[in-house]
């Protein structure tokens, strides 16, 4: 069996990576919108809201970054799959999901977090956790 013979499995694998990649990422997004939400109810159901409000940054940045991440990882995944598909393979390194090669072919981390598809989900989470700490701040600063 030739080594081109090995490119169908080897683009498969390559792929799969990037699907778990970008269902990691899906992930991420639905538990922001979890965590926030369950901060959402903590200010509202007697913890202090300005606390509460304030712990909600926590997720929402922290999952901004992992997003961030994993969109990266994705993408250099997605740089090694085009690369395998173009390549002339070499007989020693079939099968190689090591993409760290493309680690400059990629934007950056920091890059990676104002790429659209992270942005405008993240942002606006953070967002309306900003608002309500605003609103919780200055409840809490008109309460007797």
């Amino acid at each position: 069996m030739s080594e081109r013979d090995d490119l169908p499995k080897h683009l498969e694998l390559i792929q799969d990576v990037v699907e778990r990649h970008a269902r990691t990422s899906f992930v991420l997004k639905g538990w922001t919108v979890t965590l926030v939400a369950a901060v959402f109810l903590l200010a509202t159901r007697g913890a202090d809201p300005v606390v509460a409000m304030a712990a909600g940054l926590l997720p929402a940045v922290t999952f901004w970054g992992l997003d961030a991440y994993y969109l990266r990882q994705e993408r250099m995944y997605r740089a090694l799959y085009d690369h395998v598909r173009k390549a002339q393979q070499d007989p020693n390194d079939r099968f190689s999901l090591d993409a760290r090669s493309f680690n400059g072919a990629v934007p950056g981390w920091l890059g990676t977090l104002r790429a659209p598809a992270v942005i405008w989900f993240h942002s606006a989470v953070l967002g309306v956790v900003i608002v309500a700490l605003a609103f919780f701040s200055l409840k809490a600063a008109d309460a007797p």
